[in-house]
């Protein structure tokens, strides 16, 4: 009787062994299954987040490239503002330039006027400047800018 208790002890002990290891299993993948659920749902959010990461990564690399572009751009409309400026301002420098000239020009020929008309009194006084008098008639009226 005692040997019969003792081997239903250990029947029993080896039964309820058994089921311990059989939760024990099952109690180890469903703690598996867990973690894998979290991890692949951290895994969606750490995609997510790298997709967007790279996303924004060339995004931020067209929007360099494109400033870069611009700069270039704006540093080559300021030369060509520059330059049209210093045009603008040699062409301000030819107009005073021909100012300048037609006034000197100007006053060249009230000279030559009151040359002639001098030289004229005193030929016509003498009255030997006939020829004279022709030639710079002809040449006065060859030159209408002279009066």
């Amino acid at each position: 009787m005692l040997t019969s208790m003792v081997k239903e002890h250990h029947k029993e002990q080896a039964k309820r062994k058994q089921e311990q290891e059989v939760r024990r299993k099952e109690a180890i993948e469903a703690s598996n299954e867990l973690t894998q659920s979290l991890v692949d749902t951290l895994n969606v959010g750490v995609a997510q987040a790298y997709l967007n990461q790279k996303r924004l990564d060339a995004e931020a690399k067209q929007l360099h490239l494109g400033a870069t572009n611009f700069a270039k751009q704006t540093h080559q409309w300021l030369q060509l503002i520059d330059q049209f400026s210093t045009a603008l301002k040699d062409l301000g420098d030819v107009e005073n330039w021909a100012r300048s000239i037609e006034g000197d020009m100007h006053t060249i020929n009230q000279t030559l006027e009151l040359a002639y008309k001098a030289s004229r009194a005193t030929q016509t006084s003498s009255g030997a400047g006939t020829a004279l008098e022709a030639s710079t008639s002809a040449s006065a009226s060859a030159n209408p800018s002279a009066t």
